[in-house]
């Protein structure tokens, strides 16, 4: 879950055979206590596919796209397979924690890199904003707007601040069943609409056909182009996806872990997004769905499950929340990475006794709380805002991913790099079908006056950056911070150093 650069000392392992952080030679880096099991990094993995945007993103784009949202979710969800494999045969090639910033720095040049770094962390806390703001709108569920909705976003930041500085090891197993949660709740969801489709219990089991997907205006009830207007949406409820390589990239065993995990990518998209959205699809026409109300909850509500909407409402407040947390927790270690790099300042490098970097987790979290003034001046718009926002600041991390692919895919091809393990399949031409879908979902986002706003800000955010990467450069031209990585620098966990 972090960004954390994993470097070998000597023979890259410690007594018991397991590879230890550090951030250099000096092995400042040292003190994370690596609590994340395989049971938890698997399930963690599994969850991050399944989040706000399927449970909450989902309401506003049936709305606009009607049953066409279920073509949408399965070009996207192949799109998104082949920024995997991307990932994947660089991991596979050299695998290594942070890999995003690592692999930008590698091939694409220390400005990528720094560039790349601080707008992955940037994405996770507006995804941190946006969780809690949907799980504030949530909790209107029970509350009916008799409790402010800023107030909500306000104690549930104060409150996963407070449980970022627990140990590792209990957030992990907390991450565990918040995404164990998910999983159930999506197939419990599945289940119950395949029996209203074929035994016909609840108040829908009347009116529930599949052919709700064409008969109410047709598969594309208002056009094609209402279906484009939807996919930064649809782009959304996959980011943080590619944390499956981020974790993998610090397993002990990535060359096994790694390839299981990013082929399992195809069956979770297939079974969690398209099939979800044929069931609740089929047993509720399309036209019953609004924004900013999460069609899984709509869907019990209209087959008369009361309790079950209750139970659905409960789920997907803990998924935003899991989510909320997790983004927060990865933020402080990416500070700390981008300090240890020499890409950020250096109080971000400290850590409490318990190993845990409160500083920058600290410094997040304060960012965060810009959603609770977001949620005060827009309450019914905020969710919009900052899902534009987080769109796009996460889509950098695939345009790097695809572009580091191709550039990495070129030197190997031509014997400078060695071939990759994973090789991913149709590339470079499915790398670049998978940029260009990319290009056409911002230009969609520039013509959406919601999205809009997002794309004012990445230019501002992008001067931040040129600017206080000159700035670093010139007080320390000859840091590694600002010089093309080469290759062998940072060891991979996947090929130890070999003592002699």
């Amino acid at each position: 879950m972090t960004s954390v650069q994993v470097e070998e000392q000597h023979d890259g392992h410690d007594g018991n055979g397991a590879v230890q952080a550090a951030g250099g030679p000096s092995g400042e880096g040292e003190g994370y206590q690596r609590g994340l099991g395989a049971r938890q990094i698997q399930m963690i993995a599994i969850g991050g596919a399944i989040g706000t945007g399927l449970f909450l993103g989902a309401g506003k784009a049936i709305h606009k796209a009607g049953p066409s949202l279920i073509l949408a979710y399965a070009i996207a969800g192949l799109v998104i397979f082949f920024i995997m494999r991307a990932l994947g045969e660089l991991l596979m090639y050299r695998a290594v924690s942070g890999s995003f910033s690592e692999y930008a720095r590698e091939f694409m040049g220390p400005f990528f890199g720094f560039v790349t770094g601080w707008t992955y962390w940037l994405f996770w806390v507006v995804t941190g904003i946006t969780e809690v703001t949907a799980a504030a709108q949530y909790m209107q569920y029970w509350t009916h707007n008799s409790f402010p909705q800023w107030a909500y976003a306000l104690v549930f930041t104060v409150i996963l601040y407070g449980a970022n500085l627990i140990s590792v090891k209990l957030f992990g197993e907390l991450e565990f069943w918040f995404s164990m949660v998910k999983v159930t709740a999506i197939i419990g969801m599945i289940l119950i609409c395949v029996g209203i489709l074929t035994i016909g219990f609840s108040d829908a089991g009347d009116t529930a056909t599949v052919a709700h997907l064409w008969n109410q205006g047709g598969f594309f009830p208002n056009g094609i182009g209402s279906t484009l207007m939807t996919l930064q949406i649809v782009m959304f409820a996959f980011l943080a996806v590619e944390l499956v390589g981020v974790t993998a990239g610090e397993s002990k065993d990535p060359k096994t872990v790694l390839p299981k995990a990013i082929n399992t990518v195809p069956w979770r998209i297939a079974v969690f997004y398209v099939g979800a959205l044929i069931m609740i699809l089929s047993v509720v026409p399309w036209t019953h769905f609004q924004p900013g109300v999460s069609p899984f909850v709509a869907a019990f509500e209209k087959m008369g499950l009361g309790v079950g909407a209750a139970i659905v409402n409960f789920v997907v407040l803990t998924a935003a929340l899991s989510s909320c947390n997790s983004g927060m927790y990865s933020t402080g270690r990416m500070l700390r990475d981008l300090a240890l790099n020499g890409q950020g300042p250096k109080l971000f490098t400290k850590l409490t006794k318990n190993g845990l970097p409160l500083l920058g987790t600290t410094f997040s979290a304060a960012f965060m709380l810009v959603g609770v003034w977001i949620n005060y001046q827009w309450p019914g718009e905020a969710f919009n805002y900052v899902v534009s926002f987080a769109t796009i600041s996460g889509m950098w991390a695939w345009i790097m991913i695809l572009a580091c692919q191709i550039r990495y895919r070129r030197k190997a091809d031509r014997g400078e790099l060695p071939q990759s393990t994973f090789r991913a399949p149709g590339a470079p031409y499915t790398s670049w079908f998978a940029l260009l879908f990319i290009g056409m979902v911002i230009v969609m986002m520039g013509v959406d006056k919601d999205a809009r706003i997002s794309l004012y800000a990445a230019p501002v955010w992008a001067a931040i950056l040129g600017v206080t990467y000159l700035v670093l450069k010139s007080r320390n031209p000859q840091a590694a911070a600002f010089n093309k990585r080469k290759v062998g620098v940072v060891a991979s966990e996947a090929e130890p150093v070999d003592k002699d």
